[in-house]
């Protein structure tokens, strides 16, 4: 059975470009716009691995990742961001996130962190 995985970003194009990327190395990959679909997803699909941004109007991405804690899920969390907001990911890593990337990210580096945390 393929590893699922769940993109959440605000920005379309890197969804399609996550997707695109990671669909390639054989993985189910499902896109939320937002925090309420996210969780949505998270529940219904229970996904491996959550690639997060951290910038997300509404629920922002440590909102986000507090729910999915909430649910006590053992779902792998790799955040994303555009800022060098060192507060915002040492908070996520506390709550548990594995590792973070700064866009703009070098998608080899992403994908293969993706594999590497799915095979740990």
């Amino acid at each position: 059975m393929a590893y699922k995985v769940l993109v959440v970003d605000d920005q379309f194009g890197i969804r399609v470009l996550l997707q695109e990327v990671l669909q390639r190395e054989g993985y189910e990959i499902f896109q939320a716009p937002n925090g309420t679909t996210a969780l949505e997803i998270v529940q219904r699909e229970q996904p491996d691995l959550i690639l997060l941004d951290m910038k997300i109007p509404g629920m922002d991405g440590l909102e986000i990742l507090r729910n999915i804690r909430k649910l006590e899920l053992d779902t792998k969390v790799i955040m994303m961001t555009a800022y060098g907001e060192l507060d915002l990911i040492q908070e996520a890593m506390e709550m548990g996130a594995l590792a973070h990337f700064t866009k703009p990210f070098d998608i080899d580096e992403l994908r293969q962190a993706v594999k590497d945390q799915l095979q740990a």
